[in-house]
């Protein structure tokens, strides 16, 4: 039996009108009707006009918040030599060599956030396909966390660095800051958001892209985002 919802989040939902809104009318109203007691994040929500089934129409991609995230991400880099000196000094926090896949492998530790890997070290790291495949935490070339230059990749992820890739069923979900943020703030990081997703449109994607979009908190209910306003950013982006 489904859970109903309580009557905190019942009440935060009569305030949201069933229409869609401008993205700064949007985010301004998940910062009013917000009722949990702890700093929740705000997170974007994109359904596409695409079939993830067919490699040619994945969706994926990265963008660096600029407000960041409001939480700074622990970063785990596996890299030999010079590189982990790199690394550390760039501040990472846990970083190491053949020693951190052996301990990924033998423990099943999963205690950072994000995981990046020289392309010497992809041989061993391949090997972690089990443990960081199904959390999302596989380093990849395409999302530059496979990289020489270890120290330009943790300064990213520590700024808050998102990756987006589309689900299964053709959404992408991502985190764009803290409730806590001034609206100006989240508004500047959905947008920088919806303009990576825009640019990252397949060329053979036809008919409309962005089907829709919501933006919610982590307990509030969801606010659908204006997509003709979304559709001008994508002309623009294309322009």
């Amino acid at each position: 039996m489904a859970r109903k919802p309580g009557k905190k989040y019942q009440s935060a939902l009569k305030q949201v009108e069933a229409r869609e809104y401008p993205l700064d009318q949007a985010i301004s109203l998940i910062q009013k009707i917000k009722f949990a007691k702890f700093d929740e994040t705000v997170e974007v929500h994109m359904r596409l006009g695409v079939d993830p089934k067919h490699a040619d129409q994945m969706v994926r991609g990265t963008v660096v918040m600029p407000n960041g995230l409001g939480k700074s991400k622990i970063v785990l880099v596996i890299a030999s030599g010079d590189k982990q000196r790199e690394a550390l000094e760039a501040g990472a926090d846990f970083v190491g060599g053949e020693d951190m896949v052996n301990k990924i492998q033998s423990e099943g530790w999963t205690a950072y956030d994000a995981v990046i890997a020289t392309p010497d070290m992809m041989r061993s790291v391949g090997k972690l396909g089990k443990v960081l495949g199904p959390r999302g935490l596989m380093p990849n070339p395409k999302t530059g966390t496979v990289t020489t230059d270890v120290a330009k990749a943790v300064l990213e992820v520590k700024a808050g660095k998102v990756e987006f890739r589309v689900d299964k069923t053709g959404i992408i979900h991502a985190p764009v800051g803290k409730l806590s943020f001034t609206s100006v703030m989240l508004v500047e990081n959905a947008s920088s958001l919806i303009t990576a997703v825009l640019k990252a449109k397949p060329s053979v994607a036809k008919g409309k892209y962005v089907r829709s979009a919501t933006v919610c908190s982590t307990m509030g209910p969801g606010v659908k985002i204006d997509v003709a306003e979304l559709t001008a950013k994508e002309a623009a982006a294309q322009a």
